[in-house]
């Protein structure tokens, strides 16, 4: 559970009601879709249906910036200079040029998505910090996700504040990087929409089940240390044997350290029946999900957790380790068990497909919490901060005069 961290007030927002002009870095909705281009096709739906806020995104990319235009919401404009990737990262990890309006134009706000917010020259600035593993698991991170708590702390000292998606995450800015809990702000992702059920063509999963399986425990999530799903494979070997008509599905690609989960499968006496899905579209993922007895999640850390917010929207029960803010998102509307305990975890997946009231019984509460979370909910807390963001930046431009 959370560590004793001074959590950052909720605070209504303080500015004048006038519209501000946002600058959103939407680099993140490039390339195969991850969690942080959910929160961000997300946060933008929400804020374009917004009246006090004037949004229009950006990508740092020289090649790939125009593949935007297609993937933000009506409303949203995507006008902008090119920018090459890898000169301006490597200047803005040490200065404070060029400032983000030479490529943009001026605007009230900037918001980095993704753990780095550019310079600007009077903007406010916003940056995303989806979650510490890099300080609080090093060991679970590649070599360029390492230099992001110094580009935050570097961006905070220069005026910025910090979103997180969860007071979890939150508690952990301001205890393990020092932060002023006055300048940081919880605010929830909302939950992300799956396409209905027979929506055209590519409904279905596309799956094989093993010989004699009929249905089956899912996974998703990229393979990489911090999932821990060498642990669910290992559980998955008592509960193939408590019940040998399941097999257990592994949806998402293979990120640094899938040869750990790879040993894992290949030592499992139920190998045979670990199927990896792999990448997914979101008709098949969708169709999947619905098909799935359980999801099990058993993360060693998250900052939020979509996966589990899905299957709870579409009925399905849920198992999770309560690692970081998970237990803070799903509330009681998934069985927690601690991360890393190979036994319980198999024991509440076994559990659940045993079936019964109980079981029942979470299905209602899981669809019930996951209805709290929407993008527009999520959209009017990033607007609140956008717009103290903004009180903060005049402030200090005054105060330097």
């Amino acid at each position: 559970m959370c560590k004793a961290h001074q959590v950052p007030p909720e605070r209504p927002a303080t500015a004048a009601p006038d519209r501000l002009s946002i600058g959103f870095d939407a680099t993140p909705l490039l390339g195969r879709p991850t969690g942080v281009g959910v929160f961000c096709a997300g946060a933008l739906t929400g804020l374009s249906r917004r009246h006090d806020v004037i949004v229009s995104a950006f990508a740092v990319s020289w090649r790939r910036r125009r593949g935007i235009a297609s993937r933000v919401p009506a409303g949203v404009s995507t006008a902008q200079r090119p920018m090459p990737a890898r000169p301006l990262h490597a200047a803005w990890a040490h200065l404070a040029v060029p400032p983000l309006e030479w490529f943009v134009g001026d605007v009230d706000v900037v918001h980095g998505s993704n753990f780095v917010v550019p310079p600007t020259r009077r903007a406010a600035r916003v940056v995303t910090v989806h979650d510490l593993t890099v300080s609080l698991y090093p060991e679970l991170c590649d070599a360029p996700t390492l230099a992001y708590p110094g580009l935050i702390r570097r961006a905070v000292a220069d005026g910025a504040w910090v979103h997180t998606p969860s007071e979890y995450v939150a508690a952990e800015v301001v205890a393990e990087l020092g932060v002023d809990p006055a300048r940081v702000r919880a605010v929830h992702h909302g939950l992300p929409e799956l396409p209905a059920p027979g929506n055209g063509a590519g409904t279905g999963t596309g799956i094989v089940l093993p010989d004699g399986c009929r249905r089956y425990v899912l996974a998703i999530g990229t393979i990489e240390p911090r999932k821990d799903y060498p642990l669910l494979v290992r559980s998955f070997g008592a509960v193939a044997a408590a019940h040998p008509d399941t097999a257990l599905v592994v949806v998402g690609g293979d990120g640094w350290g899938a040869d750990r989960f790879a040993e894992a499968v290949s030592g499992s006496p139920a190998r045979d029946r670990i199927v990896r899905a792999g990448y997914l579209d979101d008709a098949a993922l969708a169709a999947t999900l619905r098909g799935a007895a359980v999801l099990a999640y058993p993360s060693k850390y998250e900052g939020f957790g979509f996966p589990p917010l899905q299957a709870m929207a579409a009925g399905v029960p849920v198992v999770a380790t309560g690692g970081g803010a998970v237990p803070e998102v799903v509330g009681d509307g998934a069985w927690l068990v601690d991360p890393g305990d190979e036994d319980a975890l198999a024991g509440a997946l076994v559990r659940v497909l045993d079936g019964g009231t109980d079981v029942d019984d979470l299905i209602v509460r899981g669809r019930s919490r996951s209805a709290a979370f929407t993008w527009d909910r999520c959209a009017a807390g990033l607007a609140g901060l956008y717009r103290d963001a903004a009180v903060d930046a005049r402030r200090r431009r005054a105060d330097a005069r």
